[in-house]
């Protein structure tokens, strides 16, 4: 379960995506017009998972640019800087109870890869949000739903040493025994063809994440993850 907290984040998540999202090489959307604050991305949907350490927040939120194009973004919070991953951070924010975060592309974060992997390969979902009110745990209502095609009881590989590479709307995350494959921009890359980036043989399982959101009925491919 994912414990949420009522509190304010300056910048707010929305804003560090409108600064950062444009700079990265699998964007696409329209120019954004000098102080035409109405061009940004809109954020549509989103849903986490846990980190069994509680120590790292796992989201990914889907953000749609001014044209509608959906894109995939996974995030990392974290309340220290990941050592060795200065150029995939996002920026940093001020949580009004948590302090500062430090926020992540969650596709170069090892916590963020269990923990895609650990969903994908068993056959789970996304956490449960809740917040706290008045001592009581209050569940947040998902606008998504995650499911990943595996098993329960599957191993889930060692996600370590983690590699990034970017291939046309897509990104590839290389572990020492998993390589994770995300669709960025939605609505083009079906299980075949994110697992045919990955490299996918005969020698490789293949297991696939799909979700559905508000407005958005249709399962879509989000990412594949392939093992040996």
């Amino acid at each position: 379960m994912a414990h949420l907290h009522r509190a304010g984040m300056s910048p707010s998540k929305i804003d560090l995506l409108d600064a950062w999202v444009p700079t990265q090489p699998w964007f696409e959307g329209p120019p954004r017009s000098e102080g035409a604050d109405d061009e940004g991305l809109r954020s549509v949907a989103a849903f986490r998972f846990d980190d069994p350490a509680g120590e790292v927040g796992v989201e990914t939120i889907i953000v749609a640019t001014a044209d509608g194009l959906q894109l995939q973004v996974p995030l990392t919070y974290r309340d220290a800087p990941l050592p060795g991953a200065d150029a995939h951070l996002v920026g940093t924010t001020e949580h009004s109870v948590l302090g500062t975060r430090w926020v992540y592309d969650g596709t170069a974060d090892p916590v963020w890869a269990a923990a895609l992997a650990t969903a994908v390969l068993t056959g789970g979902t996304q956490a449960e949000a809740w917040f706290e009110v008045d001592g009581e745990r209050q569940v947040r209502e998902p606008n998504s739903t995650v499911v990943g095609s595996g098993s329960p009881g599957t191993p889930v590989p060692d996600v370590d040493r983690l590699t990034v590479d970017q291939v046309e709307g897509r990104t590839v995350v290389t572990g020492a025994a998993v390589r994770i494959v995300v669709a960025r921009v939605l609505g083009r890359h079906d299980a075949g063809a994110l697992a045919s980036t990955g490299g996918h043989t005969g020698d490789h399982g293949v297991e696939v994440l799909t979700g559905t959101w508000t407005g958005h009925d249709q399962p879509e491919t989000l990412a594949v993850v392939l093992t040996a």
